[in-house]
């Protein structure tokens, strides 16, 4: 009985069946080892990875430095930039509480006459400037006895006293003080007689 069965089974083709297990049984095993390697290259990627990052650490911390201190620099800058501004701000409101200060000051004490027909010349920001004035006054402005302040393009004239409390209040607004001490020479327009072209006068 058990060798008829035995018949049986060998003609249903079971011996060839135990010779190739084994070889099914190796393939896993062969295709397996790409596993390992693919682990072990896993592993090299991790470290590779790290040691990639140890050495970007240093160029971030560079990065970081470098912005820093563009940062505190571009602050400096705007912080002297408002500094800048607020003093040329104040410097405009200090120039024109002086001036308001200079209007009341001489307001209503000019001692310009619509009479006056002699071309006294002087210089005053650079440029060559006139007022006009009569005899008596050219000798009381050449004398040092007025002087001239200007306001709001016009020359004023003023005596020596109102003179010096506006230059007290605002000196860049002095246009003529004449030193009676002075050589004739340091103030050539003194002399009436020393006319300026009036294409020469702006």
């Amino acid at each position: 009985m058990s060798d008829s069965l035995r018949d049986q089974l060998l003609g249903l083709g079971f011996k060839s069946a135990p010779a190739n297990k084994p070889k099914l049984a190796g393939k896993p095993k062969q295709g397996g080892k790409p596993a390992k390697s693919g682990r072990s290259g896993g592993t090299f990627g991790r470290n590779s990875g790290k040691s990639g990052g140890t050495g970007g650490k240093p160029r971030s911390r560079e990065d970081i430095d470098l912005a820093k201190a563009y940062a505190i620099r571009a602050q400096r800058e705007k912080d002297e930039r408002i500094a800048a501004e607020k003093a040329k701000q104040e410097e405009a409101r200090k120039r024109r509480e002086a001036r308001a200060r200079l209007a009341e000051l001489i307001k209503g004490k000019s001692l310009n006459s619509d009479e006056a027909d002699i071309a006294r010349h002087f210089e005053y920001g650079g440029k060559i400037k006139r007022v006009y004035v009569t005899t008596e006054q050219l000798k009381a402005l050449n004398a040092g006895e007025l002087g001239l302040v200007q306001q709001d393009g016009r020359y004023l004239l003023v005596t020596a006293e109102l003179l010096v409390q506006a230059e007290a209040i605002f000196p860049p607004a002095i246009a003529l003080k004449v030193d009676p001490n002075a050589p004739a020479g340091d103030d050539p327009y003194s002399d009436p007689k020393y006319q300026v072209p009036d294409d020469l006068v702006w």
